[in-house]
């Protein structure tokens, strides 16, 4: 039988190549999958992975709950989760190539814990975007990034990789390409493409990518593919502009996805529409906006409750 490590690498190319999963999913998936190799190796007694159990994966996930990170703290419990989750899909494709091993939905999933949804009402919204100094290219280029991202529910990496000729600002709309090689179709709003146009208009260079930086070096070659903004510094960019507003919610780029949908949900677009906006694979991981949005329930609480009279 193989050895555990190659089969994680064989795993690794099959999410790459047959799953079409991103580098960073499989990074992540490496990562998690190597730490489970680490222990087991030295938890193991020499056994292969065709003698795992359940005491063994009891004693693993007894490793994770102490396991420090790199900030001296033990794993959050949903950190635990991803490394468990990561397991159960090797296992599952182990099996799936008639590999002997544990059954893995016979591991159970630690229960996470509640995390309360963040997200910006309109004038929030608002608040963030006028407090952009538009009076140069840069802010005008961070005003377009703001406002593209609350009119898209782009995610971060799906932002930072658009070229400017797959905007089409007199359609409106173009398409993206998410996780698992999905693609959809996001639609520009009358004020984000004004913003876009603004910014445009300041952009005098023949670079491929939507946005570029401004600081450091100019670096031309490759149609200015180093020039193109990282999502590290959209994160900046959006964390710098929460701190100027001073807003009550310590927002982020995925705020401002989370600010999209339910926005959306409450102005009464349906769930299934949302869904597909926001690229997700299934309808449930949409449905953890419906508990703040639901318009229905609202006007039954208005219309029915005592203390609305």
């Amino acid at each position: 039988m193989k050895l555990l490590p190659d089969l994680i690498d064989e795993f690794l190319e099959y999410l790459e190549i047959e799953r079409n999963c991103s580098k960073l999913t499989i990074r992540d998936y490496r990562h998690y999958l190597e730490v489970f190799n680490d222990w087991f190796s030295k938890n193991s007694s020499g056994q292969s992975i065709k003698n795992l159990d359940l005491q063994t994966v009891r004693k693993y996930r007894v490793y994770l709950s102490n396991k420090i990170d790199k900030k001296g703290s033990t794993l959050k419990r949903i950190t635990q989760n991803y490394y468990v989750i990561a397991l159960r899909s090797f296992l599952r494709y182990l099996i799936k190539n008639d590999i002997k091993t544990l059954e893995p939905s016979k591991i159970d999933l630690p229960k996470a814990e509640s995390r309360s949804l963040k997200f910006l009402d309109r004038d929030q919204i608002d608040r963030l975007v006028i407090s952009i100094d538009t009076s140069e290219p840069e802010g005008k280029r961070n005003r377009a990034i703001l406002e593209l991202l609350f009119s898209t529910g782009l995610r971060v990496s799906e932002l930072v990789s658009l070229n400017r000729d797959k905007i089409n600002l007199d359609r409106r709309e173009f398409g993206v390409i998410g996780k698992g090689g999905r693609a959809r179709v996001v639609f520009i709003s009358d004020r984000a493409a004004q913003w876009l146009s603004e910014y445009f208009k300041t952009r005098e260079d023949i670079y491929d990518p939507l946005f570029i930086r401004y600081s450091g070096k100019e670096i031309p070659e490759n149609r200015g593919e180093k020039m193109r903004l990282t999502a590290r510094s959209i994160e900046r960019i959006v964390k710098k502009y929460v701190r100027v507003a001073r807003l009550p919610v310590d927002a982020t780029v995925h705020t401002l996805r989370h600010s999209f949908a339910t926005d959306l949900l409450t102005n009464g677009a349906d769930l299934r529409s949302v869904q597909e906006m926001l690229g997700h694979k299934n309808i449930s991981t949409t449905q953890i906006y419906t508990h703040v949005t639901n318009k229905q329930l609202r006007d039954v609480h208005e219309a029915f409750h005592s203390g609305n009279k």
